[in-house]
């Protein structure tokens, strides 16, 4: 087993705490920020779903974040030697390989909706926001070949940030991207949330109502919670193995974790009250799901005064945190493509780039000219957020919690989070989470997604 004094050497590193801190939160702060978490609050309850959520990310997600970023620091390698390091079995490996081939899986289709985001941010710019607030401009866009264009564009600014490297890269960018982006939240909330009939809205989105309480609540919240904090991806275990062994790995984690639900927050604050303020609480359109901010939105900025800067900022503000994301998510695949094929940087990337061309193009075209070819009768892009986000992520949450329990031992983390000389103020939590409610929780998505496929439960 190679020392990890040996390993840190020839690895790359981040500069200190806040390099961690603004590239696990540019991670963490993405499309599952601005785009979904308002619409699952819309269509889930609002201030209850928004109360749940955040109990989750503060006991679940706290827990997740530690455990990965603590399990990267002490091996000081990307997911597949990460578990490696701990022995040869095959369960092992398996757990390994599934956090490393999440990533792989995620960016090519997550640059696809990376795509359209800037194809809207272009026109928005040209001034033609009148016509994306068109019943049928979003469906005749994604059913065109153009979105191959935007998709690669996309995939090229993300992979150009990769070529400059940990620092020199990812962390210059994060460290302008995320100041910017909360600035930026704050502007549009602000506007949002002043629009005649927008108080409503707000209402609804911070005012927890139990009655609006299911059991659908709960299992949108922790599904929300993966995607938005970025667990079970193999991205905490890349950037844990960056970390220096001064950095506080609690502090960074709450961090993180108050960074990543209040720019949530402000999400929902910059989408729900203008689309009260646009139809007056419609709960068709509050439940109109993903299409939330492609249809919706252009029609709210439509009809405010300001509208094409609002959308202006509201595209660039969505597109800087989905290039944090997907910068991360990226990032991950070339390092274990450094660490199990002896690739150098450039090389890794170049076949990382390649992979992102390939399996994003499926999912580019799947709504036009591949719209005729399904898997489990979805379009390609669906049936990779599915098998990513539904299936392989519960999994390889469930693979982290019982390396750690039954394979490293509690302590160990324990000792690992406790190397900068602080106490782990937490520790009775996430001994409690890793070791019973973890597990649970994360069976529970697992089945509620087989059986919400199957048609025998909609969630």
């Amino acid at each position: 087993m190679e020392p990890a004094s040996t390993q840190q050497k020839n690895r790359s590193s981040f500069s200190g705490k806040i390099g961690f801190v603004l590239s696990a939160a540019g991670a963490s702060v993405g499309l599952g920020n601005i785009w979904r978490f308002p619409y699952l609050a819309a269509r889930y309850g609002g201030g209850i779903f928004l109360l749940v959520y955040i109990i989750l990310a503060v006991t679940f997600g706290y827990t997740m974040i530690v455990a990965e970023s603590a399990l990267g620091r002490m091996t000081r390698k990307s997911p597949v030697g990460a578990y490696r390091h701990f022995g040869d079995r095959l369960s092992l490996k398996a757990g390994g390989w599934i956090n490393a081939v999440i990533p792989i899986l995620i960016v090519p289709y997550y640059s696809t909706i990376g795509g359209w985001v800037a194809k809207y941010l272009f026109e928005y710019l040209r001034g033609n926001g009148p016509a994306l607030a068109e019943d049928s401009y979003f469906g005749g866009f994604i059913s065109s070949s153009s979105t191959e264009f935007w998709f690669l564009l996309f995939a090229l600014m993300t992979m150009a940030v990769i070529y400059a490297g940990v620092q020199g890269g990812i962390e210059r960018v994060a460290g302008f991207m995320m100041p910017v982006l909360v600035v930026l939240s704050v502007v549009i909330a602000v506007y949002s949330c002043t629009r005649p009939g927008a108080l409503e809205g707000v209402k609804y989105l911070v005012i927890p109502r139990p009655e609006n309480f299911s059991w659908r609540t709960v299992v949108s919240a922790m599904g929300q919670m993966f995607y938005s904090l970025s667990i079970a991806m193999g991205i905490l275990v890349t950037f844990g193995s960056y970390m220096q062994d001064d950095t506080s790995i609690e502090d960074a984690t709450r961090n993180v974790e108050i960074f990543d639900t209040a720019i949530a927050i402000m999400a929902g604050l910059m989408i729900i009250p203008a689309v009260f303020a646009f139809s007056g609480g419609d709960p068709d359109i509050l439940a109109s799901g993903p299409s939330l901010m492609f249809i919706t939105i252009p029609k709210v900025f439509a009809s405010m005064g300001l509208g094409r800067p609002a959308g202006i900022l509201f595209f660039v503000l969505v597109l800087f945190a989905a290039l944090t994301s997907s910068i991360a998510l990226a990032e991950s695949a070339v390092s274990t493509f450094e660490d199990e094929l002896g690739l150098t940087r450039f090389s890794a990337s170049t076949l990382t780039l390649v992979i992102m061309a390939v399996i994003g193009t499926l999912s580019s075209l799947g709504y036009g000219p591949l719209a005729g070819i399904t898997l489990l009768g979805m379009p390609f892009l669906d049936f990779f957020d599915f098998l990513t986000n539904s299936l392989m992520m519960p999994v390889a949450a469930l693979a982290t919690c019982l390396l750690i329990v039954r394979v490293i031992g509690i302590s160990r983390i324990e000792e690992e989070v406790e190397l900068d000389g602080m106490p782990f103020r937490r520790k009775g939590v996430f001994r409690v989470m890793i070791r019973y409610i973890c597990p649970v929780f994360v069976t529970i998505i697992l089945i509620s997604s087989i059986l919400s496929v199957l048609g025998i439960i909609t969630v």
